[in-house]
């Protein structure tokens, strides 16, 4: 992980937040914060890779739009992390490589 891009504003609080795992590396995230907010707070920047050219993408629109923040959430693909909320021990895995369609074998 590098140096995160964004810093968050205002004190944290005493309260203990959910703790979520992204590849299996654990991640303190605040109440209210979307998988994708809480995963850049933490300094992760690449959640998926382009199936084609093995791009990395991260989170850009953080509204929904744009579809470049999916990632596997609790063993379901292609889930738009900007839009789900962090609940406690969220299982978060990257998207690598190309993904089944549906009806493909």
């Amino acid at each position: 992980m590098e140096r995160p891009l964004f810093r968050r504003l205002g004190a944290a609080g005493d309260d203990a937040g959910p703790t979520i795992y992204f590849n299996g590396r654990p991640i303190e995230a605040r109440l209210g914060d979307s998988v994708a907010a809480a995963l850049l707070a933490a300094g992760v920047s690449e959640f998926r890779e382009t199936a084609i050219s093995v791009a990395a993408r991260g989170p850009f629109c953080m509204t929904g739009a744009c579809f470049d923040c999916l990632l596997r959430i609790d063993g379901e693909d292609n889930r738009q992390s900007c839009m789900i909320p962090v609940r406690d021990g969220m299982q978060i895995e990257a998207m690598v490589g190309i993904r089944p369609v549906d009806g493909d074998a």
